[in-house]
């Protein structure tokens, strides 16, 4: 499984989940799975849209317990089945940059005994201020909570 470099603007989480790589790369790769898991309660996912494919689109729309909206439109950049997944919003369906963009998403899996997988979800930041901004933001929190979504949705599967 090849990995991106990490970076001094790299944040991660990395852990084991108590369930099946099949069963997370289903949530991650299912829509309606992953409007399940994917932000922390009480934030929920109200849209989201895949063509999981290399450079196909990925947009997700979240809400907020007040009806704040937040979109992630983006693109997928690496797909390994039940392994890897990449993507970005620094470009949009058809390979057109998008706006400012913010990050990568890079998403490793590997099983490490029956029904455990080894979980890297890294953000890869174009800058200092952008990783940040992500951190002041409760990545750590908000990132570890969604993990832990996935890791309840997974084994139920």
């Amino acid at each position: 499984m090849t990995s991106l470099t990490t970076s001094p603007f790299t944040l991660e989480i990395d852990r084991v989940l108590k369930a099946p790589a099949t069963s997370i790369w289903k949530c991650w790769t299912v829509p309606d799975l992953l409007m399940q898991w994917f932000c922390p309660r009480p934030w929920k996912v109200v849209k989201a849209d895949m063509d999981l494919r290399v450079g196909g689109q990925a947009d997700f729309t979240m809400q907020g317990p007040n009806g704040e909206t937040f979109s992630n439109p983006g693109v997928y950049l690496a797909i390994e089945e039940n392994r890897r997944l990449v993507f970005t919003d620094a470009f949009q369906s058809g390979w057109l940059p998008a706006g400012k963009p913010f990050m990568v998403g890079e998403v490793l899996l590997s099983e490490t005994g029956e029904n455990f997988t080894h979980y890297i979800a890294r953000a890869h930041h174009w800058n200092a201020q952008d990783m940040e901004d992500h951190l002041n933001r409760g990545f750590k929190a908000g990132w570890n909570a969604a993990a832990d979504q996935l890791e309840e949705l997974a084994r139920s599967l």
